[in-house]
């Protein structure tokens, strides 16, 4: 029996921009019956956003996280060993990045199953696009250690690694600590770094501004607790 195919499913990054989802990912759900999402209500809700199913009882949904095991992630993945379709959601965004969408992307290569990865939003690549900072060397380091003292060495170290490469150095944060992650930033990057704060992409509030920290500290900024990606260049 033929495999079925892993599709890749792009979600909304701002909550309700639903025009950023390209038509040929609309025109290809119809043939997925069978998802894995971190969040099977959130997930459903995207989905019937979309208008693209007559109803959803006929939807079958797996929760897959950073917790799922190998036997169980086997399970999960029984419907393509029977010929059929599935599509990988994530919260945010595109799958397997700063996903658990990898976990089954990486299963699918291990076991001879075609992975289609659909176009989408992508907050880290939109970011870096318009940070103005080097699009040609970057590194993408998911989140920054809690504790300040680590935090603090992880960030002199990115900076230095910066300097040193050329490289653009991009994080994320959860919302509620982005002032966290702003103080550090501002109290251990040098006055000539430039760092990118990129807020709210796509969405309402939208608003991305590439400044030399030394120009921030003077004008330091309030995020709230929104989306944010940084993006920063020795």
């Amino acid at each position: 029996m033929a495999k079925g195919i892993l599709y890749l499913v792009p979600n909304v990054i701002a909550e309700g921009k639903n025009d950023v989802i390209p038509a040929n990912v609309i025109r290809l759900l119809p043939s997925i019956e069978n998802f894995l999402a971190e969040d099977i209500r959130t997930a459903r809700r995207y989905l019937s956003s979309l208008k693209v199913y007559p109803a959803l009882d006929v939807l079958q949904f797996e929760v897959l996280n950073k917790n799922t095991g190998q036997e169980q992630l086997h399970e999960l993945m029984n419907p393509l060993h029977e010929g059929k379709n599935m599509g990988v959601i994530s919260e945010s965004g595109c799958p397997g990045v700063a996903d658990p969408g990898a976990l089954a992307v990486k299963y699918a290569h291990e076991h001879g199953i075609k992975v289609v990865p659909l176009v989408g939003p992508s907050s880290v690549l939109m970011a870096l696009m318009a940070s103005g900072l080097n699009g040609q060397q970057f590194a993408f380091h998911g989140y920054l250690p809690i504790d300040a003292k680590e935090a603090s060495k992880a960030i002199k170290d990115l900076e230095r690694e910066s300097l040193a490469k050329g490289q653009t150095q991009i994080f994320i944060e959860t919302p509620y600590r982005n002032h966290h992650i702003v103080d550090h930033l501002l109290n251990h990057l040098k006055p000539s770094t430039l760092l990118s704060i990129a807020i709210d992409i796509t969405g309402d509030n939208e608003r991305i501004e590439t400044k030399p920290i030394g120009e921030w500290r003077t004008n330091k900024p309030t995020l709230g607790k929104v989306p944010v990606v940084f993006c920063f260049l020795a």
